[in-house]
Protein backbone atom coordinates (compact mmCIF):
# COMPACT_ATOMS: atom_id res chain seq x y z
CA UNK A 1 0.00 0.00 0.00
CA UNK A 2 1.57 3.50 -1.03
CA UNK A 3 2.63 5.54 1.50
CA UNK A 4 0.37 9.20 1.75
CA UNK A 5 2.40 12.00 1.27
CA UNK A 6 1.46 15.62 3.04
CA UNK A 7 2.81 18.99 2.48
CA UNK A 8 2.10 21.77 4.72
CA UNK A 9 2.85 24.99 3.78
CA UNK A 10 4.18 27.08 6.72
CA UNK A 11 6.30 25.78 9.99
CA UNK A 12 4.41 24.22 12.68
CA UNK A 13 5.05 22.56 15.39
CA UNK A 14 6.49 19.51 14.92
CA UNK A 15 4.73 18.01 18.43
CA UNK A 16 1.88 19.07 16.51
CA UNK A 17 2.39 16.62 13.78
CA UNK A 18 3.06 13.41 15.46
CA UNK A 19 -0.70 11.93 14.13
CA UNK A 20 0.79 12.68 10.67
CA UNK A 21 3.73 11.19 11.18
CA UNK A 22 2.23 8.24 11.82
CA UNK A 23 0.19 8.17 8.96
CA UNK A 24 2.75 8.59 6.32
CA UNK A 25 5.49 10.86 4.70
CA UNK A 26 5.26 14.82 6.02
CA UNK A 27 7.14 17.60 4.61
CA UNK A 28 6.44 21.07 5.36
CA UNK A 29 8.20 24.57 3.71
CA UNK A 30 10.69 25.61 7.00
CA UNK A 31 10.39 29.35 7.48
CA UNK A 32 7.60 31.11 9.70
CA UNK A 33 8.25 34.24 8.53
CA UNK A 34 7.82 33.67 4.48
CA UNK A 35 5.20 31.60 3.08
CA UNK A 36 5.99 29.17 0.32
CA UNK A 37 7.01 29.46 -2.65
CA UNK A 38 4.37 29.11 -5.41
CA UNK A 39 6.38 26.67 -7.69
CA UNK A 40 7.56 24.74 -5.17
CA UNK A 41 3.39 24.71 -3.74
CA UNK A 42 2.27 23.80 -7.18
CA UNK A 43 5.65 20.75 -7.20
CA UNK A 44 4.43 19.34 -3.83
CA UNK A 45 0.62 19.47 -4.36
CA UNK A 46 1.36 16.89 -7.78
CA UNK A 47 2.80 14.43 -5.55
CA UNK A 48 0.88 15.00 -1.90
CA UNK A 49 -2.52 13.46 -0.97
CA UNK A 50 -2.97 16.11 1.69
CA UNK A 51 -2.15 19.39 1.98
CA UNK A 52 -2.41 21.62 4.85
CA UNK A 53 -2.42 25.25 3.57
CA UNK A 54 -2.58 29.37 5.06
CA UNK A 55 -5.04 31.96 4.19
CA UNK A 56 -1.96 33.31 2.28
CA UNK A 57 -2.11 29.93 -0.10
CA UNK A 58 -4.02 30.53 -3.11
CA UNK A 59 -5.96 26.98 -4.03
CA UNK A 60 -7.28 27.89 -7.18
CA UNK A 61 -7.86 25.95 -10.65
CA UNK A 62 -4.22 25.86 -11.35
CA UNK A 63 -2.84 24.18 -8.17
CA UNK A 64 -6.00 21.84 -8.33
CA UNK A 65 -5.22 20.82 -11.73
CA UNK A 66 -1.70 19.94 -10.52
CA UNK A 67 -3.05 18.16 -7.38
CA UNK A 68 -4.05 14.97 -9.13
CA UNK A 69 -3.41 13.07 -6.21
CA UNK A 70 -4.61 15.07 -3.27
CA UNK A 71 -7.76 14.00 -1.59
CA UNK A 72 -7.98 16.70 1.36
CA UNK A 73 -6.43 20.48 1.49
CA UNK A 74 -7.04 21.22 5.21
CA UNK A 75 -6.90 25.37 5.67
CA UNK A 76 -5.45 27.14 8.58
CA UNK A 77 -8.24 29.39 8.59
CA UNK A 78 -11.91 29.81 9.25
CA UNK A 79 -12.21 31.85 6.15
CA UNK A 80 -11.61 30.53 2.78
CA UNK A 81 -11.57 33.26 0.29
CA UNK A 82 -8.18 31.98 -0.96
CA UNK A 83 -9.90 28.61 -2.24
CA UNK A 84 -12.20 27.62 -5.42
CA UNK A 85 -14.72 25.82 -4.03
CA UNK A 86 -16.77 25.21 -6.78
CA UNK A 87 -13.75 24.14 -8.55
CA UNK A 88 -12.41 22.10 -5.53
CA UNK A 89 -15.60 20.07 -5.44
CA UNK A 90 -15.55 19.45 -9.31
CA UNK A 91 -12.32 17.57 -8.74
CA UNK A 92 -13.65 15.74 -6.01
CA UNK A 93 -11.02 17.20 -3.91
CA UNK A 94 -12.20 17.49 0.16
CA UNK A 95 -11.62 21.02 1.80
CA UNK A 96 -12.00 21.42 4.94
CA UNK A 97 -11.16 24.28 7.75
CA UNK A 98 -11.08 25.75 11.84
CA UNK A 99 -14.04 26.86 12.70
CA UNK A 100 -15.30 27.64 16.26
CA UNK A 101 -11.64 27.04 18.13
CA UNK A 102 -10.54 30.56 16.88
CA UNK A 103 -14.48 32.07 17.88
CA UNK A 104 -13.27 33.87 21.84
CA UNK A 105 -9.50 34.73 21.04
CA UNK A 106 -10.73 36.14 17.61
CA UNK A 107 -13.32 38.61 19.52
CA UNK A 108 -11.11 39.17 22.55
CA UNK A 109 -9.24 41.05 19.41
CA UNK A 110 -12.02 42.74 17.89
CA UNK A 111 -13.30 44.00 21.56
CA UNK A 112 -9.54 44.96 22.22
CA UNK A 113 -8.95 47.13 18.50
CA UNK A 114 -12.20 48.50 20.07
CA UNK A 115 -10.27 49.92 23.46
CA UNK A 116 -7.45 50.71 21.64
CA UNK A 117 -9.16 52.73 18.88
CA UNK A 118 -11.42 54.60 21.60
CA UNK A 119 -8.98 55.05 24.17
CA UNK A 120 -6.26 56.37 21.21
CA UNK A 121 -3.87 53.23 23.46
CA UNK A 122 -1.32 53.36 20.74
CA UNK A 123 -0.67 57.16 20.27
CA UNK A 124 -0.07 57.17 24.31
CA UNK A 125 2.05 54.68 24.10
CA UNK A 126 3.98 56.17 21.50
CA UNK A 127 3.75 59.78 23.48
CA UNK A 128 5.66 58.27 26.75
CA UNK A 129 8.31 56.10 24.74
CA UNK A 130 8.98 59.46 22.93
CA UNK A 131 9.47 61.38 25.76
CA UNK A 132 6.32 63.82 25.16
CA UNK A 133 5.09 63.40 28.61
CA UNK A 134 6.23 66.64 30.62
CA UNK A 135 3.01 67.23 32.00
CA UNK A 136 -0.63 66.52 32.87
CA UNK A 137 -3.62 68.53 31.29
CA UNK A 138 -7.31 67.63 31.17
CA UNK A 139 -7.85 66.64 27.84
CA UNK A 140 -4.01 65.28 26.74
CA UNK A 141 -4.88 62.15 24.73
CA UNK A 142 -8.58 62.27 25.38
CA UNK A 143 -10.61 59.63 23.59
CA UNK A 144 -14.41 58.30 23.52
CA UNK A 145 -16.00 56.35 25.77
CA UNK A 146 -16.80 52.48 25.17
CA UNK A 147 -19.26 51.78 27.63
CA UNK A 148 -23.20 52.52 27.24
CA UNK A 149 -22.28 53.52 23.18
CA UNK A 150 -23.98 52.05 20.50
CA UNK A 151 -22.14 49.04 18.26
CA UNK A 152 -23.12 47.94 14.96
CA UNK A 153 -21.97 44.52 14.41
CA UNK A 154 -22.39 43.33 10.31
CA UNK A 155 -21.97 39.87 10.11
CA UNK A 156 -23.46 38.47 12.97
CA UNK A 157 -22.09 34.61 12.87
CA UNK A 158 -20.54 33.18 15.71
CA UNK A 159 -17.73 35.76 16.20
CA UNK A 160 -20.05 38.40 15.54
CA UNK A 161 -21.89 36.87 18.64
CA UNK A 162 -19.20 36.55 20.55
CA UNK A 163 -18.09 40.16 20.34
CA UNK A 164 -21.81 41.39 21.10
CA UNK A 165 -21.63 39.12 24.11
CA UNK A 166 -18.39 41.24 25.54
CA UNK A 167 -20.44 44.41 24.35
CA UNK A 168 -22.91 43.41 26.85
CA UNK A 169 -20.29 43.46 29.43
CA UNK A 170 -19.93 47.26 28.55
CA UNK A 171 -23.39 48.04 28.87
CA UNK A 172 -23.51 48.54 25.13
CA UNK A 173 -26.60 49.21 22.73
CA UNK A 174 -26.01 45.97 19.89
CA UNK A 175 -27.18 46.38 16.61
CA UNK A 176 -26.60 44.21 13.91
CA UNK A 177 -27.10 43.38 10.23
CA UNK A 178 -26.88 39.69 8.80
CA UNK A 179 -28.81 38.37 5.15
CA UNK A 180 -30.80 37.33 7.58
CA UNK A 181 -32.53 38.04 10.98
CA UNK A 182 -30.88 35.85 13.93
CA UNK A 183 -34.15 35.26 16.36
CA UNK A 184 -31.78 33.62 18.60
CA UNK A 185 -29.26 36.06 18.52
CA UNK A 186 -32.02 38.99 19.62
CA UNK A 187 -33.22 36.81 22.51
CA UNK A 188 -29.73 35.83 24.15
CA UNK A 189 -27.93 39.56 23.52
CA UNK A 190 -30.43 41.43 23.36
CA UNK A 191 -29.36 42.89 19.56
CA UNK A 192 -31.75 45.34 17.77
CA UNK A 193 -31.72 44.48 13.71
CA UNK A 194 -31.18 46.96 11.56
CA UNK A 195 -30.84 47.63 7.85
CA UNK A 196 -27.33 48.03 6.81
CA UNK A 197 -27.97 52.07 6.18
CA UNK A 198 -29.90 52.57 9.55
CA UNK A 199 -26.98 50.71 11.48
CA UNK A 200 -24.25 52.93 9.70
CA UNK A 201 -26.04 55.73 10.63
CA UNK A 202 -26.90 55.16 14.33
CA UNK A 203 -23.55 53.03 15.71
CA UNK A 204 -20.63 54.70 17.40
CA UNK A 205 -18.97 51.86 16.41
CA UNK A 206 -19.09 49.72 13.14
CA UNK A 207 -17.49 46.46 12.99
CA UNK A 208 -17.18 44.39 10.49
CA UNK A 209 -17.11 40.75 11.00
CA UNK A 210 -18.43 39.24 7.57
CA UNK A 211 -16.85 36.68 5.29
CA UNK A 212 -15.55 38.03 1.58
CA UNK A 213 -18.47 37.10 -0.69
CA UNK A 214 -19.06 38.26 -3.73
CA UNK A 215 -22.15 39.98 -1.90
CA UNK A 216 -19.40 41.74 0.61
CA UNK A 217 -16.58 42.54 -1.44
CA UNK A 218 -15.92 46.38 -1.00
CA UNK A 219 -19.34 46.43 0.59
CA UNK A 220 -17.40 49.35 2.80
CA UNK A 221 -17.16 52.08 0.70
CA UNK A 222 -17.48 56.10 0.67
CA UNK A 223 -21.02 55.78 0.19
CA UNK A 224 -20.33 53.99 4.09
CA UNK A 225 -18.40 56.09 5.33
CA UNK A 226 -20.40 59.19 4.42
CA UNK A 227 -23.65 57.40 6.36
CA UNK A 228 -21.65 56.67 9.54
CA UNK A 229 -21.16 59.25 12.64
CA UNK A 230 -18.40 61.78 12.57
CA UNK A 231 -17.20 60.63 16.11
CA UNK A 232 -17.73 56.71 14.67
CA UNK A 233 -14.84 54.50 14.61
CA UNK A 234 -15.06 51.87 11.67
CA UNK A 235 -13.54 48.24 13.25
CA UNK A 236 -12.27 45.31 10.51
CA UNK A 237 -10.93 41.85 11.64
CA UNK A 238 -12.99 39.86 9.04
CA UNK A 239 -10.98 40.31 5.68
CA UNK A 240 -9.62 43.44 3.96
CA UNK A 241 -11.19 43.19 0.85
CA UNK A 242 -14.61 44.23 2.20
CA UNK A 243 -13.32 47.63 2.47
CA UNK A 244 -12.30 50.37 -0.42
CA UNK A 245 -9.00 51.52 1.11
CA UNK A 246 -8.74 54.27 -0.63
CA UNK A 247 -12.43 55.56 0.51
CA UNK A 248 -11.72 54.61 4.13
CA UNK A 249 -8.65 56.68 4.22
CA UNK A 250 -10.39 59.45 2.84
CA UNK A 251 -12.88 59.36 5.41
CA UNK A 252 -9.94 59.25 8.23
CA UNK A 253 -8.01 62.15 6.69
CA UNK A 254 -11.41 64.29 6.22
CA UNK A 255 -12.42 63.83 9.45
CA UNK A 256 -15.98 61.84 8.16
CA UNK A 257 -15.14 58.94 10.52
CA UNK A 258 -12.94 59.59 13.93
CA UNK A 259 -10.92 56.77 13.69
CA UNK A 260 -10.35 52.95 12.46
CA UNK A 261 -8.98 50.26 14.34
CA UNK A 262 -7.91 47.48 11.84
CA UNK A 263 -6.34 43.68 11.83
CA UNK A 264 -6.71 42.77 8.10
CA UNK A 265 -5.93 44.54 4.94
CA UNK A 266 -6.66 43.96 0.99
CA UNK A 267 -3.02 43.54 0.35
CA UNK A 268 -1.47 41.55 3.24
CA UNK A 269 1.39 41.97 4.53
CA UNK A 270 0.60 45.62 4.01
CA UNK A 271 3.19 47.84 2.78
CA UNK A 272 5.34 49.87 5.80
CA UNK A 273 4.53 53.29 3.26
CA UNK A 274 0.87 52.07 3.13
CA UNK A 275 -1.19 55.82 3.93
CA UNK A 276 -3.48 54.00 6.74
CA UNK A 277 -0.16 53.72 8.52
CA UNK A 278 0.29 57.25 8.52
CA UNK A 279 -2.74 58.59 10.21
CA UNK A 280 -2.63 59.11 13.48
CA UNK A 281 -6.62 58.03 13.63
CA UNK A 282 -5.86 54.42 12.79
CA UNK A 283 -4.74 51.21 15.25
CA UNK A 284 -3.33 48.80 12.51
CA UNK A 285 -2.30 45.05 13.31
CA UNK A 286 -0.87 42.00 11.13
CA UNK A 287 -3.77 39.75 11.36
CA UNK A 288 -3.08 38.48 14.50
CA UNK A 289 -7.38 38.07 14.71
CA UNK A 290 -6.51 34.19 16.34
CA UNK A 291 -2.77 34.99 17.21
CA UNK A 292 -2.52 33.21 20.93
CA UNK A 293 -0.61 29.84 21.62
CA UNK A 294 -3.39 27.81 22.62
CA UNK A 295 -6.00 29.18 19.68
CA UNK A 296 -2.86 28.67 17.00
CA UNK A 297 -2.40 24.93 18.07
CA UNK A 298 -6.08 24.20 18.75
CA UNK A 299 -6.31 25.31 14.87
CA UNK A 300 -3.31 23.03 13.50
CA UNK A 301 -4.87 20.03 15.82
CA UNK A 302 -8.40 20.76 13.72
CA UNK A 303 -6.27 20.67 10.35
CA UNK A 304 -4.29 17.88 11.42
CA UNK A 305 -7.16 15.58 12.70
CA UNK A 306 -9.04 16.53 9.11
CA UNK A 307 -6.55 15.18 7.49
CA UNK A 308 -6.05 12.07 9.18
CA UNK A 309 -10.08 11.08 8.69
CA UNK A 310 -9.75 11.43 5.12
CA UNK A 311 -6.74 9.81 4.46
CA UNK A 312 -8.06 7.39 6.82
CA UNK A 313 -11.09 6.45 4.96
CA UNK A 314 -13.57 8.74 7.64
CA UNK A 315 -15.38 11.61 7.15
CA UNK A 316 -13.69 14.91 7.70
CA UNK A 317 -14.51 17.10 10.86
CA UNK A 318 -15.02 20.40 9.64
CA UNK A 319 -16.04 20.06 5.97
CA UNK A 320 -16.11 23.14 3.60
CA UNK A 321 -18.07 21.30 0.82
Amino acid sequence: MKTPKIFITRKCPEESLEALKSLGEVQMWDKEDEPCPRDLLLEKAKEADALLTMLSDQVDEELLNKAENVKVISNLAVGYDNINLDYAKQKNVIITNTPDVLTDTTADLTFALILAAARRVIEAADYVKEGKWTSWSPLLLAGADVHHKTIGIVGMGKIGQAVAKRAKGFDMNILYHNRSRDYDAENKLEAVYKSLNELLAQSDFVVCMTPLTNETKKMFNADSFRKMKSSAIFINTSRGGTVVEEDLIKALEEGEIAGAGLDVFENEPISPDHPLLKLPNTVALPHIGSATLETRYAMIDCCVQNIKSVLTGKSPITPLN
